[in-house]
Order: C-alpha cells, then structure tokens, then sequence
C-alpha cells in the first residue's frame, strides 16, 4: 500500500482536480489530501476511500491496485458448491490495511459477487465482497457456510459455551432474525472481511 499516496496524485491530477477540489469532494482539508498523497497519514478508513474513489470518478479497485493487469477479477458466488476460490484459475486479491484495519487477517482472499439470479442474505445484486477462506470461527461477523448442501451467507457468533449461532433476516422472532445452531452438515467456508455496494463503484 506504500504506493497509495502517489495513486491518489495521479488520479486526482488525471481528474484535472486541484487539492482543493478533491478535498471539498471527499470532506476532508486540503492538507489532509496533501498527507494522503506524501504518505504522512498511510491508514485511511474505508469510508474515506469508498468517498476518495467516488470523488476520483473511479472504480475503487484502481484506487487501490491501479491499472495492473493481472488484478483479479472478482468470482461468481453460487447457491451450490464449490466455493468459488476452488476454481483453479481463481486469483488472490490483497486486502490493503486501510480497509480493515482493526481486522489482523493473514492467509488468502478474494474477490467475490452474487452470480446472477442467486440472491443471497446480507448481500445485494452486485455487491462486492472480499472473502478469506476459512474452516475455522475467528470473529463474529458474516460468513459464507456451506448447510444442507447450499452456499449460504450467515451472521456467526459464538455463545459462552462455545456453541456457534448462525442468524440470517427472518420475520418469526421480535428481532427481525432467526437464529439456529450447528449442526452435523455445517461447514465454515469463508469470512467476509470487507463489502462494497454497487452504487459506490461506478465510475
């Protein structure tokens, strides 16, 4: 990520926008763009990036992994398996500290979106998520799991005696969530470490 500030430079000059401007975009100080671009400040939240690129009139993606060719390609997740990193010609992505930064996460991610027409819980069309895969529970948060034969996209917590929740939006409990537990055929696939919306992507 040390070659953030000079991306943000260039693609703020090949936008034709002074610091000024870009930073009246983004909400930010013109100095706070100065830092960004020198690499004074080298964290930077991923509110602040999703408005960056947006303000930058590109794809989130060139902020922060430019114009590489061999850049991943984001992955189709279906209703069935396999997971889709399982594909052979599946590419990594690297998922920049800035996004995450109070995730300390190592080993593989990717790249992933909903195919077409399989909808998923927590996840809208288009959406873009980055998933490390996982057999294992590290954190509360979403997963992707495997149950009954189907890919599903579920909110896994752990009670205090170990045992591991899985809610998804349902209508029959006061919560507006059902939550069931374990079971023989459930297997962890993948955590999903950070997401982005389709209307925030557009360039």
């Amino acid at each position: 990520m040390h070659q953030l500030g000079p991306r943000i430079k260039a693609l703020r000059e090949e936008a034709k926008l002074n610091k000024a401007a870009l930073a009246r975009r983004v909400g930010v100080s013109d100095v706070t763009i100065s830092y960004w671009e020198s690499g004074a400040i080298k964290q930077i939240g991923h509110e602040r990036l999703v408005s960056l690129a947006r303000a930058l009139e590109c794809p989130l993606s060139r902020l922060l992994e430019g114009d590489s060719s061999n850049r991943a390609a984001p992955l189709y997740l279906r209703r069935h398996p396999p997971a889709p990193w399982h594909d052979r010609h599946a590419g990594r992505i690297d998922l920049p500290f800035e996004l995450v930064p109070e995730l300390e996460w190592e080993g593989d991610c990717f790249l992933v979106t909903p195919a077409p027409d399989e909808p998923f819980d927590y996840l809208a069309p288009g959406d873009l998520v980055a998933v490390a895969p996982t057999e294992i529970f590290r954190r509360a948060g979403l997963y992707l799991i495997q149950q009954e034969g189907e890919h599903r996209v579920r909110h896994v917590t752990q009670a205090t005696d170990g045992a591991l929740r899985f809610a998804h939006p349902g209508a029959d409990t006061s919560s507006g969530y059902t939550s069931s537990g374990y079971t023989s055929d459930t297997l962890l696939l993948g955590k999903l470490l950070a997401r982005w919306q389709p209307g925030l992507l557009q360039t």
